[in-house]
């Protein structure tokens, strides 16, 4: 038996193995509003909740799955996770909630970090004990991260940090934070006078204060550092390197890099959502599913849909990428994320007045599913870049414009 065919039965019986155990093992309603993105989780019962169900994935075997063994992994194929990861989104599970760990921080150790970073923090990443955070942007300076201002100096074992970082996501609940500072004030480069910190968010003069969201949820912080001693072997590779380990981090959260451990980040909201409620409401008395305007919008998306996840088919096939490289995985937050916002956008223009209501009105359509998706959607195409930043990024490294 070939190495293909053989690795195909192992992935047809493990599709067997999951959906049999998500069967048996997905968790009830727990009575509260659960987050559609990693982004909401604002409230002790939620984080609760979803650390519990984390955890219990990785038990199982379904978290980590082509990370090696002695890092909590099981050493398998990227594909043997992405079967596994198809799977819970077909049953709408729980997102496994720390995606900042999961997916960047994580891939980044693997990937450059020294084997006693890597036995220090990836099991605990896994199995949900260690929450991680993201400490890059900065209040008055957005995308923009060579011109960060927090302070990290050296003291000794330590560096001291003082300064601010906004929208970190579960800043109060992390235990560490990937953070990007300024070792070198008069670098003569912007860029080369940042350093990369493993930066744990216990340290004295460390301190977060919630930021409420337009869905009403509080799933991000402002965190602020004074005199906050770190220890010093807290920095990744050495000073001034931080620029460049921030872009590498950078593309994994665009999706540009593998690496990631798996796991749903974020509720897959799809087309087939949009019909379902298009065959519902109605207008003048007919499903909007028969006016005539209505399909031939529908079908426009149906088409721009499918056409993203045959991009993502492509990305697997040299030949179909070699005129323009890394054209497809440097577009592709940008292609994604602005079309399910212009979906979302319609689906609640669908609803005509009802499209004002909101989660918590009776007479919102699907309780108000589909304005809370559309206000998350704002965060997708902000973080690791506003859609601007995106298009800029092909502009000059695909397309080669230049800068100005």
């Amino acid at each position: 038996m070939s190495i293909e065919l053989e690795q195909q039965n192992e992935l047809k019986e493990l599709r067997a193995e999951v959906t049999d155990w998500i069967k048996h093992n997905k968790p009830a309603d727990p009575g509260f509003l659960l987050p559609q993105t990693f982004m909401e989780v604002g409230s002790e019962p939620v984080l609760d909740f979803l650390r519990e169900w984390q955890h219990k994935v990785w038990s199982a075997g379904y978290l980590g799955m082509a990370w090696p063994e002695k890092y909590g992994g099981r050493g398998l194929s990227p594909a043997h996770q992405n079967l596994v990861d198809a799977q819970m989104k077909l049953a709408r599970a729980p997102i496994c909630f720390n995606v900042i760990g999961l997916g960047w921080a994580g891939p980044l150790i693997l990937d450059k970090g020294t084997e006693y970073e890597r036995e220090k923090y990836l099991k605990g990443i896994l199995n949900a004990e260690d929450i991680w955070c993201q400490g890059f942007s900065e209040p008055n300076h957005g995308s923009d991260l060579g011109s960060i201002q927090t302070r990290a100096e050296r003291d000794g074992s330590d560096y001291i940090i003082n300064g601010s970082k906004i929208w970190t996501t579960m800043g109060n609940y992390a235990k560490y934070m990937i953070l990007l500072a300024r070792t070198e004030a008069q670098a003569e480069r912007k860029y080369n006078g940042l350093s990369f910190f493993l930066a744990p968010m216990s340290a004295e003069g460390i301190s977060t204060q919630p930021i409420q969201k337009l869905t009403g949820e509080y799933g991000f912080t402002e965190t602020f550092f004074t005199d906050a001693r770190i220890p010093a072997d807290c920095i990744m590779g050495e000073e001034g390197q931080g620029w460049r380990i921030a872009m590498q981090t950078l593309q994994y959260e665009r999706g540009a890099e593998a690496g990631a451990a798996g796991g749903i980040s974020i509720l897959s909201i799809v087309m087939n959502d949009l019909l379902k409620m298009a065959a519902k409401v109605e207008r003048e008395g007919q499903p909007l599913l028969k006016d005539h305007v209505t399909r031939d919008n529908l079908v426009k998306l149906l088409i721009e849909e499918k056409a993203l996840h045959l991009t993502d088919k492509r990305l697997g096939i040299p030949a179909l990428c070699a005129d323009y490289p890394n054209s497809l995985s440097l577009s592709g937050k940008l292609r994604s994320t602005e079309f399910y916002r212009r979906m979302r956008q319609y689906a609640q223009s669908l609803q005509g007045t009802q499209g004002s209501l909101y989660v918590g009105d009776d007479q919102a359509v699907d309780g108000g599913f589909w304005q809370r998706a559309y206000l998350n959607n704002f965060s997708t195409t902000i973080g690791g870049g506003t859609s601007q930043v995106q298009a800029n990024i092909v502009g000059e490294h695909v397309l080669g414009l230049p800068k100005d």
